[in-house]
């Protein structure tokens, strides 16, 4: 992972060229050589967790003496439990079946030959992420897993944890006989660096941000190269008619209240009319509890605003389109199925949406009609991730139609080319 050469702009040009040349040995990697990489990281991990949370601290210390905002520290952690989950991420990853290379669809035409379609790495991609500096190990282990080169550019409030991860990764490669080069890490802070990395078709094939809605709007923007992206995740859960109500209240709290930081997080509640006497002074007094503001219509604020410690406002038109990232939530009352896939449709980031209902053909409308990435029945839009739905990790959550759309893991990091077979055919 070198990267010591004169300025940020010679430095992207050399890691790109390093990521090129390694994306070539690594699409002709053995599973078993990639695997055995990740095993290894997966061991480092662990054996490191101490080390790495005093390099963790120095970032911590330093964000907190800057005033960064609450959420943003918390995305920081680099906990025993964080480095545990990445170090499981890998083993889930190591235990995949092998995708690359493999053929599908072969089907024989009649002038003889047979066409189908082959799994290939992308090549090289560019991950430009803010805070969490776990991401580091999720876009290492999916690019090693896929058979691509990364070039990992990480905020500067991370980058002393970003730095001791990447030379575990570095190790990891290593012991597997495979290019350190494979994962390089970014170490310069200048932003420089990002419109420089987002504007190398000739190294990199594709960049993923993830980070605050301002840095992806500016790396869309700007980038000369294919993107993937979510903006932002403004979640909804609806409380149908009917629903289990004990279920219901159970899951809300848990979609809104389990972490306030991540882009899963429900940050809308709406709830049919017909249950909202009954279910919303129950969810009310969960969220007063624990100290959520709640943002609401004039029907819920009628049946909300007399709990003891809740904390109600009168929601805005903004409201219903904000990712708060916080405690804080929207809650509106509406008619039913019908205005609550119109209200999502409408207002939601095509992130991640929930039904809680007992109505099977409720279910079945709400996952055909709302436009999500993820849309979930009876359960809490916090499962919206890579891990949980058994990628082994994710690179990011792409709102996007074309090409990766959700959480994206192995398969969103590779392509498909068209594979011909023949014996000796010409074409007449």
């Amino acid at each position: 992972m070198n990267t010591s050469v004169a300025n940020p702009i010679e430095t992207t040009h050399l890691l790109g060229a390093q990521a090129k040349a390694a994306s070539s040995a690594m699409a002709r990697a053995s599973a078993a050589d990639k695997n055995r990489a990740l095993l290894a990281l997966a061991a480092l991990l662990r054996e490191n967790i101490q080390a790495l949370q005093v390099d963790n601290a120095k970032d911590l210390e330093r964000a907190m003496a800057a005033g960064l905002a609450a959420p943003l520290v918390d995305r920081l952690r680099l906990t025993p439990k964080v480095l545990q989950t990445c170090a499981q991420g890998c083993e889930q990853l190591a235990a995949m079946p092998e995708i690359i290379g493999e053929i599908t669809g072969l089907r024989q035409q009649p002038s003889g030959i047979r066409v189908g379609q082959m799994r290939v790495p992308i090549g090289v991609f560019g991950m430009i992420f803010e805070s969490r500096p776990n991401v580091t190990i999720e876009a290492a282990s999916l690019s090693i897993k896929s058979g691509n080169a990364c070039i990992l550019r990480g905020g500067s409030e991370a980058i002393e944890s970003n730095k001791a991860l990447a030379l575990l990764v570095g190790k990891a490669l290593a012991q597997a006989g495979l290019p350190t080069d494979a994962v390089q890490l970014v170490q310069s802070t200048d932003r420089a660096v990002v419109g420089e990395l987002i504007a190398m078709p000739q190294y990199v094939d594709v960049i993923i941000p993830r980070g605050g809605k301002s840095l992806i709007e500016r790396i869309s923007r700007e980038a000369k190269v294919p993107v993937i992206k979510h903006l932002d995740g403004n979640c909804h859960t609806y409380v149908d008619d009917p629903c289990d109500m004990a279920m219901a209240v159970t899951v809300a709290d848990n979609a809104k209240t389990q972490k306030y930081s991540p882009c899963n997080a429900s940050e809308g509640l709406l709830v049919a009319r017909a249950v909202a006497a009954q279910f919303l002074p129950r969810i009310g007094a969960i969220y007063a509890a624990k100290g959520v503001e709640m943002r609401c219509c004039p029907e819920a604020k009628a049946l909300l605003v007399d709990l003891p410690g809740a904390k109600v406002q009168d929601a805005t038109e903004q409201d219903w389109f904000e990712e708060y990232l916080a405690p804080i939530i929207s809650i509106k009352v509406v008619d039913g199925l019908d205005a609550a896939i119109a209200h999502i449709n409408h207002y939601s980031s095509h992130h991640t949406d929930a039904i809680l209902t007992r109505d099977h053909m409720h279910a079945q409308r709400f996952l055909r009609e709302v436009d999500s990435a993820s849309v979930m029945v009876n359960t809490s839009t916090r499962f919206a991730d890579g891990f949980e739905y058994g990628l082994g990790a994710e690179i990011g959550i792409s709102t996007d139609k074309f090409h990766a759309r959700g959480p994206v893991g192995i398969e969103g990091l590779t392509s498909l080319k068209y594979v011909v077979l023949g014996q000796g055919e010409v074409r007449g």
